[in-house]
């Protein structure tokens, strides 16, 4: 694996901050309950669409739970992925880190974690699914490459699978079948936005793609810099996109296994998943400087094919 080196930031802790929206920053003191929760409503509404519209399939008990969840994993995905340097994002997640022990203890400040104390202590949710995720933010800061397959899921294992595991706890599911066919469809959708997102990953600095298979496939990395989508390019997307289609065969079962409403949201992004690969197919595998995206028709034709299931 290739690691990303940064440099030391010289600036003070407190104006590390700078480089996010205001409102993330950590205040001197902490903010109501009742504030803390229209916070994370705001947040969660506003930066994922995809996010708003299944909310309208969740009990209403469960919404603001959710939104507080999200809000946790929107803003530590942010502190990984929008400031810029290494070492600033690594420090900046270490005092997120400490708001989440804070928030174990009794005693947090910044109002996602006053939020989401009141959800942890409710739910019974293990301090380990959020540390999970932190730990997939720090690796997105020292590593860049991925030798195997096996390494790649050993990543989204922290980055995608604790995100399944914490809509479980919410919706009063704590065992290891159920768990275990999350991961499959958690990993499915990470592995689909890895494909979907060649491009931009890589003006990152990032390649997600196993480099076993880039040799396997003869495709050098010059490829993706120049944005060519080469015969050798598509057909390894082609088996990786067959890949990942597996993995979302696998963690269907779990439709069945859950209350009606959780099941209407996971097929929607099962689904929503699947659709991002036959975008990919549509584009015959052709993501490089183009990414495939799902046009506004299916993604209202998968809505009302969840609200028909609803409704039934």
């Amino acid at each position: 694996m290739t690691t990303a080196i940064g440099h030391s930031p010289t600036a003070p802790l407190s104006s590390l901050w700078s480089a996010l929206p205001p409102e993330y920053a950590i205040p001197d003191n902490p903010s109501s309950l009742a504030e803390a929760c229209e916070y994370c409503c705001r947040l969660a509404r506003s930066h994922y669409e995809n996010f708003s519209v299944a909310s309208w399939f969740l009990p209403q008990g469960l919404r603001q739970h959710f939104f507080n969840v999200y809000a946790y994993c929107r803003i530590s995905d942010d502190l990984g992925d929008e400031v810029g340097d290494t070492a600033t994002s690594l420090l900046l997640l270490d005092q997120w880190q400490q708001e989440l022990d804070a928030c174990y203890d009794g005693h947090p400040r910044h109002p996602v974690f006053v939020a989401l104390a009141e959800t942890v202590r409710k739910f019974e949710i293990p301090k380990q699914e959020f540390v999970d995720l932190l730990t997939a933010f720090r690796q997105d800061q020292r590593v860049t490459r991925y030798e195997t397959f096996n390494d790649l899921l050993g990543y989204c294992r922290y980055s995608a699978n604790p995100v399944g595991h914490l809509v479980l706890y919410l919706c009063g599911y704590r065992d290891t079948e159920r768990q275990l066919l999350s991961d499959y469809t958690c990993t499915a959708l990470q592995l689909a936005n890895f494909w979907q997102d060649v491009s931009a990953d890589f003006a990152k600095g990032r390649i997600y793609l196993p480099l076993e298979d880039l040799r396997r496939f003869h495709v050098g990395e010059a490829v993706i810099f120049d944005n060519e989508n080469t015969a050798a390019f598509r057909e390894m997307l082609k088996f990786e996109v067959a890949r990942a289609r597996e993995w979302f065969t696998q963690g269907m079962p779990l439709i069945a296994k859950v209350d009606r409403a959780l099941a209407i949201d996971i097929e929607l992004f099962s689904r929503g998943g699947q659709e991002i690969l036959n975008a990919i197919e549509r584009q015959d595998y052709a993501v490089l400087g183009r990414r495939p995206a799902i046009s506004k028709p299916r993604k209202l034709a998968l809505v009302a094919r969840a609200a028909l299931g609803k409704l039934r």
